[in-house]
């Protein structure tokens, strides 16, 4: 007796490589530090960001995290973006996966500097705020000052077992 079931099209390996290409893959969200020179200062954006989010007691910096609490913040905006590259992985759209893995790590890296820029941090310190009068900056918000440091953060979308 015959089912009557024919299989038109076995999408099977397709899927199962994209799943396996997915599984693979990490978005990470900061400041790369390849990509983290300054203009002026001997540091880069990558270290301020480390001693910005968690302070340095040498320093008299306390620590204002803003990496992880942006990225957890910008959750219900990336999420959706996540689920589209698990649906692309089961249709077998290993390249629809990896592009909306990349859209996810945009919109947190987007969080971030929202977080950044919205978010009240313990203030800055008054002989921080008269070292940037002396550099002609008017600001007095914690974490931006010239800028550079918001708009380097970014995302990459790379292989789990990549060296860096």
């Amino acid at each position: 007796m015959r089912s009557g079931l024919s299989v038109r099209n076995d999408n099977a390996q397709s899927i199962l490589d994209a799943l396996k290409a997915l599984m693979k893959k990490d978005v990470l969200v900061g400041i790369p530090e390849d990509a983290s020179k300054r203009e002026e200062g001997e540091i880069g954006n990558a270290a301020i960001g480390y001693i910005n989010e968690n302070g340095s007691p040498a320093q008299n910096i306390p620590a204002r995290p803003h990496l992880q609490p942006g990225v957890r913040a910008s959750q219900p905006d990336y999420l959706p973006h996540l689920k589209a590259a698990a649906q692309k992985a089961l249709e077998g759209d290993t390249e629809g996966a990896v592009m909306s893995l990349d859209r996810a790590g945009t919109v947190a890296a987007n969080g971030v500097k929202r977080y950044i820029t919205i978010t009240g941090f313990i203030p800055l310190a008054d002989a921080t705020i008269a070292a940037r009068r002396r550099r002609g900056r008017n600001g007095n918000k914690p974490l931006i000052d010239t800028g550079e440091y918001r708009r380097s953060v970014t995302h990459i979308v790379r292989d789990k077992d990549a060296d860096s």
